[in-house]
């Protein structure tokens, strides 16, 4: 049996590495993970194709040097494509060959977002429902009083005293539609194909009206990608509120905002497993995300901005969940990335 066409069939993540951390294998998955063809991989050390291993180098060292196999799981691992990985790392000395030994790099990063996806959407679900059932509270007598500013106002004479049910209407339509935008749309509308990167244009012009001068927009666009079935109005507002967000995070400093579409393959989204998704990202170069809020990110009104609703991330999220897809987001200092899946291939 040929052993590289074995490992090459492999999902995970294999190398081979000496005692000084050269690469001397990579499987098919190494070469995906990292980013780098294997004849480039095994002419250098595999500290040259990774900015973060979540590792110490001489623990793998003498590893290797002992005759000592080495487990370390949920490792972080930031390729120089600046693509954050969560791994399961397995050290395994190779007997037969002194001094060189099979390093497993198993991905995990699948499991984590599934689990935080159920977990989210659970979560989101309950929010919601706690929300209707507070909207239908809220605007009974929200109507009831609009409707009696409005009689007031017929009865009124004195201009200055209409400008009081004037602010009292005023007032009770803004509420009200702050609680329309809380509940947003339930369930999937009319859905129809269309090109993500028309869709993209349009949020681009309008971003482009207020860009502030100091922030360049990029694009890097995938142009294979084939039209995919949405509500274009609801994926053009999806992605409006993440430049958005985008924009407001670089517009003291100034930065870069990159706009790009790519595809992905074998993607499990809630419950189903796709063999090809669209990836549309949205990475910025400012501060990040405080690390309290990542994991609440995508609930209603959270949000770090003193004058912020919290509500466009949350719209986003239902969003892209009516299109059977999810939003991932990964976020340290100087590097934020929001990417939204959504499948491609018709069920």
């Amino acid at each position: 049996m040929d052993l590289k066409y074995l490992f090459n069939s492999l999902v995970t993540a294999v190398v081979v590495i000496d005692n000084n951390l050269k690469l001397c294998f990579a499987n098919a998955a190494a070469e995906q993970l990292l980013g780098v063809s294997s004849h480039r991989l095994t002419e250098h050390f595999l500290i040259d194709y990774v900015q973060i291993l979540g590792v110490n180098l001489d623990l793998l060292t003498n590893s290797i040097k002992d005759n000592q196999g080495l487990t370390v799981n949920t490792a972080s691992l930031v390729t120089l494509d600046s693509q954050h990985h969560t791994v399961d790392l397995t050290l395994t000395p190779l007997e037969q060959n002194q001094g060189l030994a099979l390093l497993e790099l198993r991905q995990v990063d699948q499991q984590r977002r599934i689990h935080q996806q159920l977990t989210l959407d659970a979560q989101q679900q309950a929010a919601q429902y706690l929300v209707r059932n507070l909207a239908h509270e809220i605007k009974n007598p929200l109507g009831g009083l609009r409707g009696a500013a409005q009689l007031l106002s017929r009865e009124l004479h004195d201009p200055q005293l209409n400008e009081f049910t004037d602010l009292i209407i005023e007032q009770a339509d803004r509420l009200r539609n702050l609680v329309d935008r809380l509940l947003g749309p339930q369930k999937p509308t009319q859905h129809s194909p269309h090109n993500i990167h028309q869709v993209i244009q349009k949020v681009l012009n309008l971003v482009t009206m207020e860009l502030p001068p100091n922030i360049l927009l990029e694009q890097d666009y995938d142009p294979s990608i084939p039209d995919i079935q949405m509500d274009p109005e609801q994926l053009q507002q999806a992605i409006l509120n993440i430049v958005q967000n985008a924009v407001q995070a670089l517009d003291i400093q100034g930065g870069k905002i990159l706009i790009k579409t790519r595809t992905q393959h074998q993607i499990t989204i809630g419950k189903d497993r796709h063999k090809i998704v669209l990836a549309l990202s949205v990475i910025d170069n400012g501060p990040g995300i405080q690390a309290e809020l990542l994991d609440t990110l995508f609930y209603p009104t959270v949000t770090s901005r003193d004058n912020g609703s919290g509500l466009g991330l949350s719209i986003s999220h239902n969003f892209a969940r009516l299109h059977g897809g999810r939003i991932d987001c990964q976020s340290t200092s100087n590097r934020t990335e929001f990417t939204i899946l959504l499948p491609i291939e018709h069920k």
